[in-house]
């Protein structure tokens, strides 16, 4: 009945999302063929630079229009544009029609117009916001990101242009965001395990940081905090510590994709009667990408390595997990997971045939050759454009459950 329940719930769900994406579909094609209307309105418009017509030529060609650019000397900002910085805006991501339009005090780039409404470096900070700005409402640099912040003289900031995407929010300690943030996540875990090895409950509280050392590598904490449980094999203690960094290798934020690769190594210093401690230490090699599939979807897929530098201690593992999410309104998304488990080699000792998931390595006899597939559904919101806040509901989709009879997770993810 549960798993009969399990996919009738997932069904509904992706009912809903296609329900939402055909309607969204929809709303975008009447907004497309309404914008070209508004800008032949708009481009038949000519104004005087220094009492000159100055056409402005590009993609609108194909339509049969031509561009006039608006004059800062018309809106009293100077005859020569942004050379009066007192009075001349940056350029506004969100409305790149517009962005030779009004003034606000604002300092001033002179960043050109080019083709398919990329604007360059408009952070002024070496972040190029491409068409990601107004096109695909990927960037906010002009607005509202302060790129040149430092943290303690050399953490910076977390970079413009990705402000869409979400995290994933499952397998917590593994599938990792690719890309280059600076934030605390907080996390609570509420963890059920099945009943043939004692139906009991494990909670966990923990914190994550992150934290950009450039605008493609950051420092990652991923694993600690407090882990309580009235299961018989894990007692109340403090979670094994790993660390590591990430590395972004690729990244088009005109067309919203991402690509990044990263390696941590958790410690042995948890406490030992909670199912940590052991062994000499585990590293974790990953990939992670992500992309914009349409407006307002996306993908996250990250794919990784677990490897115990003691083998008879810990099991070793690989794991593939995928994000879908899709934002129903402005700071809003529901969202679906699926995370694959696949046992490589087995420990020497543990519970036979029982690996331990994510949160624990048993080091476990009889695993090597198992998989675990979990589904998880839920929703993020952000309440201000630095926040998250996140719920998913996860059950597992194999007959072969491991130590999961189901679990949801909470997270707060503040950015800097």
């Amino acid at each position: 009945m549960t798993k009969l329940f399990t996919l009738n719930l997932l069904g509904c769900c992706g009912l809903i999302l296609f329900m939402g994406m055909t309607v969204q579909g929809e709303v975008f094609i009447e907004q497309l063929g309404s914008g070209i209307e508004g800008q032949s309105y708009d481009f038949s418009i000519n104004e005087n630079w220094n009492e000159e017509d100055v056409l402005q030529t590009g993609w609108m060609e194909g339509l049969g229009l031509q561009k006039t650019e608006r004059s800062y000397a018309a809106n009293g900002c100077g005859e020569i544009g942004c050379g009066d910085t007192s009075c001349c805006t940056l350029p506004d991501c969100a409305s790149p029609v517009d962005v030779f339009d009004g003034c606000d005090g604002l300092s001033c780039t002179a960043t050109p117009y080019s083709e398919f409404g990329s604007y360059g470096d408009t952070c002024g900070c070496g972040i190029d916001c491409g068409s990601g700005c107004g096109l695909s409402s990927g960037c906010e640099c002009g607005i509202d990101c302060d790129c040149n912040k430092k943290f303690m003289g050399c953490l910076q900031s977390t970079p413009c242009g990705w402000s869409d995407f979400i995290s994933p929010i499952t397998n917590p300690v593994f599938f990792e965001d690719p890309r280059t943030l600076s934030e605390a996540r907080f996390m609570y875990i509420n963890h059920k395990t099945p009943r043939n090895i004692g139906s009991s409950t494990i909670q966990v509280a923990a914190l994550q940081v992150r934290a950009a050392l450039t605008d493609r590598l950051s420092l990652i904490a991923t694993k600690d905090g407090f882990i309580m449980s009235d299961f018989a094999l894990v007692d109340d203690g403090w979670a094994d510590i790993a660390a590591g960094l990430k590395y972004n290798l690729y990244k088009d934020v005109d067309q919203q994709r991402i690509l990044s690769t990263g390696m941590t190594f958790e410690v042995p210093v948890g406490t030992s009667r909670s199912q940590q401690g052991n062994g000499d230490g585990e590293f974790h090699i990953f990939l992670t990408g992500g992309v914009e599939v349409a407006e307002g979807i996306h993908w996250l897929s990250g794919s990784g390595f677990r490897l115990p530098a003691d083998t008879a201690a810990e099991s070793q593992s690989w794991y593939w997990s995928n994000h879908l999410d899709y934002e129903i309104t402005k700071g809003i998304y529901l969202l679906g997971e699926v995370n694959w488990f696949h046992w490589t080699k087995s420990g020497q000792g543990g519970v036979n045939g029982v690996a331990g998931q994510d949160l624990f390595n048993l080091g476990s006899t009889g695993v090597a050759g198992n998989d675990l597939v979990t589904g998880a559904i839920g929703f993020k919101v952000k309440p201000t454009d630095n926040q998250e806040i996140g719920f998913a509901w996860e059950l597992p989709l194999t007959e072969n459950r491991d130590v999961i009879d189901d679990r949801y997770t909470v997270d707060w993810i503040v950015r800097f």
